[in-house]
């Protein structure tokens, strides 16, 4: 069950403003990350799957590979070779690493990391999509250059593959991931049905939307956390024990995206400036300042609540967005995110108390968790 000692609620803000170049979530005094090269394992993830993954991707039928391989930054909108921003990393970097929990090499893991991989991308198409974002990694999105029909069909067989991934292995231990990884994906797609049905309502509470992105976002994360120890060879305690930490992992991390959405800065996160605040996302920020009570919170709802009748939203200016920002962090809606944001992360890291496993996996798992709640894109 998910802790609920977030409904208090927010504190006064600080002063930051939008793009600024500090971490969105200031780090702790000492971090893992200091013993450990963080960059090294992202990489190290993304090395061991990149080939196994193109490979999956190159068994598409035209057009949809070339669509694929587009939206993975491998080639250009013209088909030329590029060498795009591929995203962090984060899950298969986890799903290689949950391998050495059992004391097996990285390798194992790297079905996991690729299938984990093919269904967090079939979400990010279809979100795009039903977002309406034209951008993603500093470039047009997949509907916005080959259409909606490709956006739709790419992702779906990015799911199917997947899970084939996994099934060809024909171990007993596969079978055992791909439960996970379904059960994972169902929950993912509940948490973009809640997003989508909460952009729509006038108010949503904290746990209505800390529910949502624990689906949307840490389901995911839990289940690339643990499904290299399930391909070890781990049992259920194990894997369950990752999975908490993934979870949790995935809260903090969709806690510092919320941050990013409002106040990230478009050079470095390749989106539009205010790009929650355009699509009406009910973030942790905005949820938690209309929960906080006191005039700017109220300005805020009467605010959104007239958005949402506006027929000319999308038309508003920088500066009426600015306002709106402005308003969210004086009831306290930024400061309570990042503080949310800590507070998952010291939960998931604690999860990993349960697990026995050798130190180094155990440091490089804190480290990845304090990576997510620094960055800045």
């Amino acid at each position: 069950m998910l802790d609920q000692e977030h409904a208090g609620r927010p504190r006064t803000p600080g002063t930051a403003t939008r793009g600024e170049t500090v971490p969105t979530v200031p780090p702790p005094a000492s971090t893992a990350a200091d013993a450990v090269d963080v960059t090294a394992l992202l990489e190290r993830g993304r090395t061991l799957a990149t080939p196994v993954l193109r490979a999956a991707v190159d068994r598409l039928a035209p057009p949809m590979d070339t669509v694929a391989a587009y939206h993975f930054g491998w080639i250009d909108a013209a088909g030329n070779p590029a060498d795009g921003d591929g995203g962090k990393a984060v899950r298969p970097a986890l799903a290689v690493l949950s391998a050495e929990v059992t004391g097996a090499a990285p390798e194992v893991g790297v079905p996991g990391a690729v299938a984990v991989e093919l269904v967090h991308n079939f979400s990010l198409l279809h979100d795009d999509l039903m977002d309406g974002d034209e951008q993603r990694r500093h470039r047009d999105t997949v509907w916005k250059v080959h259409g909606p029909a490709q956006a739709i069909l790419v992702g779906d067989a990015l799911f199917a593959l997947g899970n084939e991934v996994l099934l060809e292995l024909g171990t007993v231990e596969a079978g055992r991931a791909t439960r996970r990884l379904t059960t994972a994906t169902r929950a993912l797609i509940d948490g973009q049905a809640q997003d989508i049905s909460y952009e729509h309502r006038d108010r949503v509470s904290v746990e209505e939307c800390l529910e949502m992105e624990g689906n949307k976002t840490g389901a995911l994360l839990a289940c690339a956390s643990s499904i290299g120890a399930v391909l070890g060879g781990a049992g259920d305690a194990t894997a369950d024990a990752l999975e908490r930490y993934g979870y949790h992992l995935g809260l903090a991390f969709q806690a510092v995206d919320d941050l990013l959405g409002i106040w990230g800065d478009p050079e470095s996160t390749g989106k539009q400036t205010w790009s929650d605040l355009r699509q009406r996302k009910k973030s942790l920020p905005v949820v938690a300042a209309l929960a906080a009570g006191g005039p700017a919170s109220e300005r805020l709802g009467e605010i959104l609540a007239a958005d949402a009748k506006s027929s000319d939203f999308a038309n508003f200016s920088e500066a009426e967005f600015a306002a709106r920002a402005a308003l969210i962090e004086e009831a306290g809606g930024r400061e309570w995110t990042a503080d949310e944001a800590r507070r998952q992360h010291a939960v998931a890291v604690q999860a990993l108390d349960a697990v026995d496993m050798p130190d180094r996996v155990r440091v490089a798992f804190t480290a990845l968790a304090d990576f997510v709640v620094v960055r800045k894109r």
